[in-house]
């Protein structure tokens, strides 16, 4: 039987409603993503879509959003250490993890509560 599945396409985050600009500065401005244009039907719904070469990140709009305790991407980073000192120096709470021997990583929240796990390529 052949495999499945070959990669994610993207993954799909929420946001609550009017918050692109906060989305934009997290995504853009420090983590250093770049602003996908999304489909005029679905740009209609808000949110926004972000990329960093192949990986996509799409964030949808939830009226009543709540973020995830525990759920959440897991993000292999060409440059762990510097990423994180952006992320810091922009006033994000980064937390590093030991608990994975042999495996360098972190968390940080996205300004919505979203949990994003950083890893070391």
């Amino acid at each position: 039987m052949p495999v499945p599945f070959l990669a994610y396409d993207h993954v799909q985050l929420a946001m609550p409603p009017g918050r692109e600009d906060d989305a934009r500065a997290f995504y853009v401005g420090t983590c250093g993503m770049t602003e996908l244009p999304k489909p005029p039907e679905l740009a209609k719904r808000g949110g926004a879509w972000f990329a960093s070469g192949e990986l996509q990140l799409h964030l949808g709009i939830e009226s009543d959003f709540r973020p995830s305790a525990k759920a959440h991407p897991a993000l292999r980073c060409g440059d762990l250490e510097a990423l994180v000192e952006r992320l810091r120096a922009a006033g994000c709470d980064v937390r590093d993890d030991i608990s994975v021997p042999g495996i360098r990583r972190a968390f940080v929240n996205d300004p919505f509560g979203n949990r994003l796990e950083l890893i070391a390529a």
